[in-house]
């Protein structure tokens, strides 16, 4: 008979109770869940935890603001879709980079691989599936929160509903200008030249 191999950290149990609730909840889903991790020795306040994403994506502006040099880098090729409505976006490259969640009294590190993309966004990063599953971390979308287990029991992370709406706000005024500018340019290009 098998013996079950388990993975570091699957002993401790998480859940979500009324202890997790805030004191009122802002149209209910609606906000997106923002955490505030330690990546690179930097601490991010806006980093988009998205459980829709295939990938963990570090923004140029980001890379630059954390001083870390490009030769840091390692080649990417492969361009994705999918950031904001019908545009594409190219990889630059790949970096793995340290992120970390928690305080001293209780943290969670570990190593990463970031695609790093040269696209205008209103986050500093995105954590996606390869971040959910490394870390065994649960999100909670209602109570925007996000847990996992740590040396010294469960560390729970969010942010505040006004939080959350300033970065939906700013990302989508973002989203729509990039894509305003978008159509105005394609219609300025089908325009018939005069003789």
């Amino acid at each position: 008979m098998a013996v079950p191999t388990f993975l570091r950290w699957s002993e401790s149990p998480i859940t979500f109770d009324q202890r997790d609730h805030p004191s009122h909840i802002v149209r209910l889903g609606c906000y997106p869940l923002i955490i505030n991790p330690i990546v690179h020795k930097k601490h991010l306040t806006k980093v988009l935890m998205d459980g829709g994403s295939s990938l963990n994506i570090l923004y140029v502006d980001t890379l630059n603001a954390m001083r870390i040099p490009w030769s840091e880098l390692c080649p990417a090729s492969s361009p994705f879709h999918g950031m904001i409505s019908r545009t594409q976006a190219y990889l630059l490259k790949q970096i793995d980079l340290p992120i970390m969640f928690g305080d001293r009294s209780n943290f969670h590190s570990e190593v990463l691989t970031f695609e790093v993309v040269d696209f205008p966004v209103s986050y500093h990063a995105i954590l996606g599936w390869p971040c959910y599953a490394k870390f065994m971390a649960v999100p909670n979308y209602t109570y925007l929160k996000l847990k996992m287990s740590g040396p010294n029991g469960i560390i729970t992370m969010g942010s505040t509903f006004l939080h959350a709406y300033t970065c939906y706000h700013d990302h989508f005024e973002l989203a729509t200008a990039i894509i305003n500018s978008s159509e105005l340019s394609r219609l300025g290009s089908c325009r018939p030249q005069q003789s």
